[in-house]
C-alpha cells in the first residue's frame, strides 16, 4: 500500500504539520525532530504527493514542455539546455511530443494545464494563431524558446535570423553566387520568414532576386532536402539557403548523386548548427544558433514569471555567428 503523511506522523509520533515542514524544508524544526521524521521516510520509503503538495501550496515545481518533434536532434539540443535549468531550479518537466499539430497543441496544453503545472515551454519557430491566444489567456505562465514572439506579445528567446541570411548572403555574393534558392520548413516558418527577408534586402541591394519558383516548402527532414534539390536543380542555382540541418544535408547528397560539386557548383548553408553538421562530407557550413543556450535562457526566463521576478526584457535576443566549413567557398 502507498505510504501517507499520515503513516509517517504517526510512526515518527509527530504532526502531520511537522512532516510537511520537513520535506518542504521549512527550517523552523528541531534538529532531533527533524532527524528523527527523515529516519522515518527512509524506513517506509515515502514519497511525497507531488499533485497534493501542489494543491496546498499551489505551486507543484512541474513545467509542461511541448515540442514539435522530440526526434529531431535540433530540438533534443534544446530540450537538454532546458532540462538542466529546471533540475538547477529544481523543477520537474513533463514533455510532450505535438507533431507541429496545433490541435494536439491544444490538447497537450490543457493536459498540461490539468496536471497542475507552474509554467509552459514551447520549443520551436511556428505557433498558430489558435495557440498564441491559448497562450496570451493562459493562467501560468508561457515561455517560447527558438522563435520570436515579441509581435505577438509572447515571452521568447532566439537569435536575429534577418541579419545571419543578410551576413551569409553577403558572403555568398562575396565569393560567386548570382542565382539563389531557399529551401523552408513547417516547423519554423517564423525564422523562414526573417531568413527571406534578410536574404532578400541583400540581394536587391546586388540588382539580384529570389523567383518564388526558388523557394521550396517542406518538412526539415534529410528526404525532404532531396526533393528540395529535385525541385530546384532545374534552375541551376550557385547558392541554397536551408532553414535546417537535416534539410541541408539531404540537398547536399542529392547534388553529389547527379555529379553537382559542392562548392565549387553550388554552395549550401544552413540555420541549425546543430552536431550533424560535422557528421557530414563535405562538413556544412552553418549559422550557429546557441542551441543549449537558447533552451537554457527560456527556462530561466520562465523561472523568473513563475517566481515573480522581475523581467527586464521578454524577447530575448542571443548572439550567433557563421561557421563557413566545407559546403561554402
Amino acid at each position: 500500500m502507498t505510504v501517507t503523511i499520515y503513516d509517517v506522523a504517526r510512526e515518527a509520533r509527530v504532526s502531520m504539520a511537522t512532516v510537511s515542514r520537513v520535506v518542504n524544508g521549512n527550517h523552523n524544526v528541531k534538529p532531533q525532530t527533524r532527524d528523527k521524521v527523515n529516519e522515518v521516510i527512509k524506513k517506509l520509503n515515502y514519497r511525497p504527493n507531488a499533485v497534493a503538495r501542489g494543491l496546498a501550496s499551489k505551486r507543484t515545481t512541474t513545467v509542461g514542455v511541448i515540442i514539435p518533434d522530440i526526434s529531431n536532434v535540433y530540438y533534443s539540443q534544446l530540450a537538454r539546455g532546458l532540462e538542466d535549468i529546471a533540475t538547477m531550479y529544481k523543477y520537474h518537466t513533463i514533455i510532450s511530443n505535438s507533431d507541429n499539430d496545433p490541435q494536439k497543441e491544444k490538447e497537450i496544453f490543457n493536459n498540461l494545464l490539468s496536471k497542475q503545472v507552474d509554467g509552459i515551454i514551447f520549443l520551436g519557430g511556428t505557433i498558430s494563431e489558435e495557440i498564441k491566444e491559448i497562450i496570451n489567456k493562459s493562467s501560468v505562465p508561457v515561455v517560447v524558446s527558438g522563435t520570436n514572439g515579441k509581435d505577438d506579445g509572447i515571452a521568447s528567446v532566439n537569435i536575429d535570423f534577418k541579419a545571419a541570411a543578410e551576413k551569409t548572403t553577403q558572403h555568398l555574393i562575396d565569393k560567386g553566387a548570382k542565382t539563389f534558392a531557399f529551401v523552408g520548413g513547417e516547423y519554423s516558418k517564423k525564422a523562414q520568414e526573417e531568413v527571406l527577408m534578410g536574404l532578400k534586402n541583400v540581394l536587391s541591394q546586388h540588382q539580384l532576386t529570389l523567383d518564388d519558383d526558388h523557394i521550396y516548402n517542406g518538412n526539415e527532414t534529410y528526404k525532404d532536402g532531396i526533393k528540395a534539390f529535385e525541385a530546384l536543380k532545374k534552375y541551376k542555382p550557385d547558392a541554397i539557403l536551408s532553414i535546417s540541418d537535416e534539410q541541408a544535408i539531404g540537398l547536399v547528397y542529392a547534388a553529389h548523386d547527379v555529379g553537382v560539386e559542392v562548392p565549387e557548383s553550388l554552395q549550401i548553408i544552413s540555420f541549425n548548427n546543430t552536431r550533424l553538421v560535422e557528421m557530414v562530407r563535405p562538413q556544412l557550413s552553418s549559422v550557429i544558433q546557441p542551441l543549449y543556450d537558447i533552451g537554457a535562457v527560456g527556462m530561466r526566463l520562465l523561472t523568473k514569471y513563475m517566481n515573480e521576478e522581475d523581467i527586464e526584457e521578454p524577447n530575448v535576443i542571443l548572439p550567433h555567428r557563421v561557421e563557413y566549413r566545407g559546403t561554402t567557398k
